[in-house]
This record gives C-alpha cells, sequence and structure tokens, in this order.
C-alpha cells in the first residue's frame, strides 16, 4: 500500500503512526513543510521517503508533492494528515487524485458544519441544543427569544475547539457579534451547562469501533481559552456503555466509516427541560480525526495498547491486530500558564509524582491558548489519586490579598477563572 501522511512531523507524536505503517508492510510517504535536516531522527526512520515543501498551505507544491510519488511508486490507496488543519485540503487531494479511501470534499463539509451535524445527530436519536444560523440581529434575536432568554452560545460554523467562541448575555453582545464576525458563518445554540466527555475510536470499514476510548474535560475548552484556566484532562480506563452506544449511533449517522474519531459530548450537571435530565448525555459535535495534541498517547497509557498501530492495522488490514499489554487505568493532563505562581515548583511536583508522571514538558505555542504553556501527563490506578496529582499541579501561591500575581521563571503558571459556560474540548 501507498499511504501519503500530510505533516508527520506535527503533532510531534504523528511520526508514530507513519512508523506503524511500515511495521504493517505499507510503504510512508511524507510530506512537510519541515526540512528533511530539521527533522528528529525518529521522524526521518518512520518514513519511506520524505517530500519536503515550504509552505504547506500552499495547494499547488503539495499538488506537486503527491504527483511525484504517483509517478514514483503508484497510485496512492491512502491520503491522510489526522490533522484537522489539513482535512479539507487532505479531501481535496483524494478528489483530484481519486483515491477512494477518506472523505471527499462534498462530505467533509457535511461534517465539519455545525449546522449540518443536526439533522445527522437527529437521525442517530442523540439529542443536541436549539441552534439556528446568524442571519440578521432581528432574526437572531427573534429565536434567542422563542428559546427563552439569554446567556446563548455562539461559534463559527466550521472551526475546532474554543476559537472564536462567544457567550451572549444582552443584545449589546450580540450586536457586536454581528458587527465583527467579518465573513465567518456563525451558529447561535442554547448555552448547555454540564461536563463534556468525548467518545473517541478508531473504526474500520463498517463503522464498527476496533477501539474506543472516553475523556472528561472538567473545564470546558471554552471556557479554558477566554478564563485563561488551567488545563486538564483524562483518560478513563473503561466507556460509559451509553456514551459508547451514542457514539456508535453517531458515527452509523454520519457515515463515518475507515477512520479515527472524537467525538464530543455534554454530560448535563443540571436538568435541562426539553433537552435531557442531569447526568444524560447530549451532543456537542464530531470531529473525524484524533483528539488534538499528544492525547493519543494518553489513550495508550490509559488502555495499556498502541493507538499508532491500531489505526495502522485498520488502514493496512481493517480489523484490530494490536492487543492490550497490561492493565489500564486513568491517563491525567494538567498543565501550567505563565501568569501565576504556583504553590509547588516544578521539582516538587517531580518529587512527589515522578513514579507516576509518564511525561512532561514545555507546549508547543500552537497549542498553547488551549493547552497551557507545561504539561505534566501522569498515569494511576484510580481517579481520586488522579484528581489529588491534578489539583497539587494548579494549587496557586496565595501573594497579598489572595490573589496570585506575577510571573515566575521555570515550567508553569495559570490565569483567573471565567464564567462556566458551553464549549468545544480539543
Amino acid at each position: 500500500m501507498n499511504v501519503i501522511f500530510v505533516s508527520p512531523q506535527f503533532p510531534s507524536v504523528y511520526w508514530q503512526f507513519c512508523a506503524a505503517l511500515r511495521h504493517n508492510g505499507a510503504r510512508a510517504l511524507g510530506i512537510g513543510d519541515t526540512p528533511w535536516e530539521a527533522l528528529a531522527e525518529e521522524v526521518r526512520a518512520s518514513l519511506d521517503e520524505y517530500y519536503w515543501v515550504s509552505d504547506l498551505e500552499d495547494y499547488d507544491q503539495v499538488y506537486r508533492a503527491v504527483a511525484y510519488f504517483s509517478y514514483r511508486y503508484g497510485k496512492p490507496d491512502w491520503i491522510e494528515s489526522n490533522n484537522e488543519h489539513w482535512l479539507a485540503q487532505d479531501a481535496r487531494l483524494r478528489e483530484d487524485f481519486n483515491v477512494a479511501s477518506g472523505p471527499r470534499p462534498e462530505t467533509l463539509a457535511r461534517w465539519q458544519s455545525k449546522a449540518a451535524q443536526k439533522p445527522l445527530y437527529a437521525a442517530a436519536g442523540v439529542p443536541t441544543a436549539r441552534q439556528t444560523r446568524l442571519t440578521s440581529f432581528d432574526e437572531t434575536r427573534w429565536f434567542i427569544g422563542e428559546m427563552g432568554h439569554y446567556p446563548v452560545f455562539a461559534k463559527p460554523e466550521v472551526g475546532v475547539g474554543a476559537c472564536g467562541t462567544r457567550i451572549l448575555t444582552c443584545d449589546d453582545d450580540l450586536r457586536a457579534l454581528l458587527s465583527d464576525h467579518g465573513e465567518t458563518p456563525y451558529v447561535i445554540e442554547r448555552l448547555v451547562h454540564g461536563d463534556i466527555c468525548s467518545w473517541d475510536a478508531i473504526l474500520d470499514s463498517h463503522g464498527d469501533p476496533l477501539f474506543e476510548n472516553q475523556e472528561e474535560f472538567p473545564p470546558s475548552m471554552a471556557d479554558v481559552v477566554h478564563g485563561g484556566l488551567d488545563m486538564s484532562y483524562l483518560s478513563c480506563p473503561d466507556v460509559d456503555p451509553e456514551l459508547s452506544r451514542l457514539g456508535r449511533a453517531t458515527a452509523r449517522a454520519f457515515g463515518l466509516a475507515s477512520r479515527f474519531v472524537h467525538m464530543e459530548f455534554f454530560r448535563l450537571d443540571r436538568d435541562h427541560p426539553g433537552l435531557g435530565r442531569s447526568g444524560t448525555y447530549v451532543g456537542l459535535e464530531v470531529n473525524v480525526r484524533p483528539p488534538g495534541g499528544t492525547t493519543p498517547e494518553m489513550m495508550n497509557y490509559a488502555h495499556a495498547t498502541n493507538v499508532y498501530k491500531i489505526w495502522a492495522d485498520m488502514v493496512c488490514f481493517d480489523e484490530r491486530r494490536t492487543p492490550r499489554d497490561g492493565e489500564d487505568a486513568y491517563c491525567v493532563y494538567a498543565s501550567r500558564r505563565r501568569a501565576h505562581h504556583y504553590a509547588h515548583t516544578h521539582d516538587e511536583v517531580l518529587a512527589r509524582w515522578g513514579g507516576e508522571v509518564v511525561s512532561h514538558g514545555p507546549v508547543p505555542a500552537a497549542l498553547s491558548d488551549d493547552m497551557g504553556d507545561y504539561q505534566y501527563t501522569a498515569r494511576f490506578a484510580t481517579r481520586e489519586a488522579s484528581d489529588e496529582f491534578v489539583l497539587f499541579v494548579h494549587e496557586r501561591e496565595m501573594v497579598g490579598d489572595g490573589d496570585s500575581q506575577g510571573l515566575q521563571e521555570g515550567p508553569g503558571r495559570g490565569a483567573q477563572p471565567a464564567e462556566p459556560g458551553a464549549g468545544g474540548a480539543c
């Protein structure tokens, strides 16, 4: 098989998809905007060949790279990045080179549109918040009035995470959004209160999961970004059967197959009349790629397996051949920001939790708004231990009147909380 993988060097763990492909006998061909000599050794070793382009945003350059690989090795069987930023480009390349595996542009556009997702959720029997597209002030204000009252949640119709999201609390907020949203299409939704959970899965060609995972995000990504909160989330050792049922139903309704997917749900923390009772799940959004950053690593630690290999099993064999190798656990991510002092130094964190910490280090600037400036990832047998770890990492040093102030050297800083609300994860 000829598999063209776009941007194998970023995120930093994605070279492992290519290494797993080669392990399964496929040819892994990389296209990226980092010069060959600047690639990490493990990235170079994971590829059969690499084509450097000066700008991955330049479609003509990327097209020529695929054309070169097609000439040299034959027609590509897969073109994939597993990266939200490049999904539309992946789809366009599949269409231009007539690659059957993976979505074409029309299908991808339907999957990525927050408005187009609503009828697909309905077909799956998954409840979702009422929504309308942002049009004029009068039409949008009528919709808000019909729902009942402010606040409401506004987000780009196509987007990921909390980028561009807002909570509208009054007519002036709505007028401000209409004034400065530019050409970006927006949707307006009922504000939903609850924890965000995700159902992550690697689906075979029939849409059945070869692997599934449940993540939980105590602060939503919108709260993290808008309030500068310290970030934490975890991969759980088990998946709630009800969440699994809703995830599978959503995959069928969307027509998802032969993909790594990341579906986000609210777990309501109070009754929402007309939507659901406290503790029930409500669909938030579907992402047709793995969760962001190094989250695949967390899944590996939580489930004692290797999701890169499971994905490559799906690509090469349409079945899972990678077993579990140990006991399941909670894998938790906790990050710090540069805005605050913390009660415990970096050395103190490692002194107390070094046996459980599986990785730590600076977060790339491209991800830091969502994911913090410095991260600690740790593995625990119990939820209670993982919660204690997060509290220790995030505990603030109280200065003066009780507010954390100033900067400190070394890894770790934070910021002030925001009003709880709805928003995407990662």
